[in-house]
């Protein structure tokens, strides 16, 4: 992870390298080919599509423009995803496999409505999924103290005075913990999550 302020989606687009490209690939080709998974695409295509994808967000990220409204960069990812998820489904018309277009046609308009039960249930599981990749992330960058103490407090819902006793730590060191972790989530999540 970088350890700059700026965070991976400003990183690509004001000049992406290699190490950003990978961390952006990791984070979402996952997140992609699961959510095609869940709708009946093949393995292959799934796969295929996630780097069809990839590839969109690669041509585009340089202007794409953060609007400010929440989820902006979620929606664009999602809105890409549905495209090329139409593109396959158009290019397989006629044959056998092709099966379910009405309801694979349903599925897509409810993705691209951001007001569907599916696109909320999109944008919490990016979330989430986002979220929790960052963590194991920024993980190795902190001290091991100071992950346990992030953790007890925040992942698992303990009193900060809870952890500090299983610890042997100060409140405030616990307090401080959650402090710098949630910063550099903060930090690193910026514009792909808010």
């Amino acid at each position: 992870m970088a350890d700059t302020s700026v965070s991976l989606l400003e990183r690509l687009s004001l000049g992406p390298d290699e190490q950003s490209w990978k961390q952006f690939v990791d984070l979402y080709a996952p997140l992609i080919r699961n959510w095609l998974r869940r709708y009946s695409v093949q393995k292959q295509d799934a796969e295929d599509l996630a780097q069809e994808v990839m590839t969109v967000v690669v041509r585009g990220i340089a202007d794409f423009h953060h609007n400010q409204q929440r989820g902006a960069f979620r929606n664009w990812l999602r809105t890409t995803t549905v495209n090329q998820l139409r593109v396959l489904w158009r290019t397989r018309r006629g044959k056998a496999e092709a099966s379910g277009d009405s309801d694979v046609a349903r599925m897509l308009d409810q993705l691209v409505d951001p007001n569907s039960s599916l696109s909320r249930l999109w944008d919490q599981q990016h979330d989430e999924h986002v979220i929790g990749r960052l963590l194991d992330l920024i993980e190795p960058h902190f001290e091991r103290s100071t992950w346990r103490a992030f953790r007890g407090v925040f992942v698992d819902g303990k009193k900060a005075a809870t952890v500090a006793a299983e610890l042997g730590l100060s409140v405030n060191a616990v307090l401080l913990a959650k402090s710098r972790v949630l910063r550099r989530l903060r930090q690193e999540s910026r514009g792909l999550t808010d």
